[in-house]
C-alpha cells in the first residue's frame, strides 16, 4: 500500500472543496495499474464524498442542504466546542470513499469528482490518499 497526505485549506464553515486533481495525481504517481484508491479525511469534522464535478451549483446546493438539514433538527447539542453539527454531518457523509484504479488511472464516471466536505471551517485539513495494488 502506498499512502500520501494531501493538504487542503478551507475558507468557509461548510464547504465542498474539489480535490479530484490531487487524488488523480497521487494515483498516477503511484505506478499502480489496477487496484483501489482510498481517500480519507483525518478529521472528525470533515468528510469525503463523490459527486458531480461539472456544475459548481452542485457544491453550493450541497452546502445549502447541509445547513438546512442541521437547522431543521429539533435537537439541543451539548458538545462544549459548539460543533456537534459538524460531527453529525461528517458521520452522514462519511470519512472516506473507496474508488477503483484501472489502467493506472482513477476510475471515475464522466461527471464525478472527489470532494473534501468541510463542516467546521475555515481550517487546514489533511486528506490521506492510499493506493492498494490489486
Amino acid at each position: 500500500m502506498k499512502s500520501v497526505e494531501v493538504g487542503v485549506r478551507t475558507e468557509e464553515r461548510y464547504e465542498f472543496v474539489p480535490i479530484t486533481d490531487e487524488v488523480k495525481r497521487v494515483v498516477e504517481e503511484s505506478g499502480v495499474r489496477e487496484g483501489l484508491c482510498v481517500v480519507a479525511s483525518t478529521h472528525t469534522t470533515a468528510g469525503i464524498t463523490i459527486n458531480e464535478d461539472y456544475d459548481p451549483d452542485v457544491r453550493r446546493d450541497l452546502r445549502a442542504a447541509s445547513r438546512a438539514l442541521v437547522n431543521a433538527l429539533d435537537v439541543s447539542f451539548e458538545h462544549a466546542e459548539g460543533n456537534s453539527d459538524s460531527h453529525l454531518l461528517t458521520s452522514l457523509f462519511g470519512p472516506s470513499q473507496t474508488l477503483t484504479v484501472r489502467d493506472g488511472r482513477l476510475d471515475l464516471g464522466r461527471w464525478q469528482g472527489v470532494y473534501l466536505c468541510e463542516f467546521d471551517g475555515p481550517r487546514s485539513r489533511t486528506v490521506r490518499v492510499s493506493i492498494i495494488e490489486g
